[in-house]
């Protein structure tokens, strides 16, 4: 049986659309308006590296045995779905539309798997000792979580690193780093049950005589997805300096000391919630990795470009660590920069607000 799967975002969710897919189930995408039907009329095309061959791979959805279709937040409904996926940047949950679709899959019991780089906030309810009410304040808007049970929250890290190429259509997604989804288990053994499926499903992919990166892989703890934790702090949020931003690769190898300090404090930051260290990565890998990491983050190109609000995983960093009696002032310091960067980013957006309305009148 093949299951019907949700996804909520079609740039970075369209990379595990494009596996699922690969292993005989369905996606819908949950987008905007043009990326609905862009899709809708031509699929998808995600192009990944493979060991051992030159170039890239592409994987139309279009050659795959599931189904994709694409849709508007107001125009889903919960029902006949076995598993959500959401794949959005954390602030876009509490835009209209998407804001009520959220809720109503809360509402309708669904198993929602997270491949957000900041967790949702249910979710941080299943690690034992984390007060929940601190935290608040370093997610866009708390209140779009009201709804969820942590029961029926996973958290899915979301290693594998992709991009939309500037210059193709919307539809189009390049995987620049091809490592595996790593979930935690659901509370439940019926929920992980079709994480395991699917799981095994994919492993079983072969594209055109081709066994492609970028698996799902499920474990039992629901440590193993937070050590993402240490690799955006040492790497995507450190992209941020004074002077703008900087690739994934300057910013860890630059200085590798440095680097190697940050990552093991939030290494033993984890570690004090509960994690074990076999269930985190160590700083030799995550350095090997990040000399491909030849872009800034895209927290710190939203910051770049403007943007007014980002996932804060440093700020959520900086108040667990409160909470354990942590402090880093290397941390600190990002966080303040970041703060620093939205603030300007603000009053620019507020600025640009009231002026429109003025230059309006003047014309009018």
């Amino acid at each position: 049986m093949a299951y019907n799967v949700l996804i909520f975002g079609a740039s970075y969710g369209s990379l595990l659309a494009t596996k699922l897919l690969a292993a005989g189930h369905n996606a819908k995408l949950v987008c905007v308006p043009a990326e609905a039907e862009l899709i809708n009329k031509e699929g998808t095309l995600v192009r990944l590296p493979v060991k051992g061959r030159e170039g890239l791979v592409e994987v139309h959805s279009r050659k795959l045995p599931g189904k994709l279709s694409a849709d508007v937040p107001a125009a889903v409904k919960p029902a006949g779905y076995d598993l959500v996926v959401l794949g959005m940047q954390e602030p876009q949950y509490r835009s209209s539309g998407v804001r009520e679709l959220l809720d109503a899959v809360a509402r309708a019991t669904l198993p929602c798997m997270s491949i957000m780089n900041m967790p949702p906030l249910p979710y941080l309810a299943r690690i034992p000792g984390v007060a929940l009410e601190p935290l608040r304040a370093c997610y866009t808007d708390a209140s779009v979580w009201a709804s969820c049970d942590p029961q029926y929250m996973t958290l899915c890290s979301p290693d594998p690193q992709a991009f939309r190429p500037p210059e193709e259509k919307l539809n189009v997604l390049q995987v620049r780093l091809p490592t595996n989804f790593k979930s935690a288990r659901f509370a439940s053994e019926a929920h992980t049950a079709i994480l395991r499926r699917l799981e095994k499903d994919i492993e079983a992919v072969r594209y055109e005589g081709l066994e492609l990166p970028v698996k799902l892989k499920v474990h039992e703890s629901v440590f193993v997805p937070l050590a993402k934790w240490a690799m955006l702090i040492a790497g995507n949020y450190r992209c941020v300096t004074k002077d703008g931003i900087r690739s994934i690769k300057d910013a860890v190898h630059s200085d590798p000391a440095a680097s190697r300090e940050m990552y093991n404090w939030v290494v033993k930051l984890c570690v004090s919630l509960g994690a074990d260290e076999k269930d985190l990565v160590p700083f030799e890998k995550y350095a090997a990795a990040a000399q491909s990491l030849g872009s800034p983050s895209s927290a710190a190109r939203a910051l770049a470009a403007g943007a007014p609000n980002i996932e804060r995983v440093d700020r959520l960093v900086q108040a667990i660590a409160a909470q354990k009696g942590m402090r880093s002032p290397v941390l600190d310091e990002v966080v303040r920069l970041v703060d620093a960067r939205l603030g300007a980013n603000r009053r620019a957006t507020a600025d640009a607000g009231v002026k429109t309305p003025e230059r309006a009148k003047r014309s009018a």
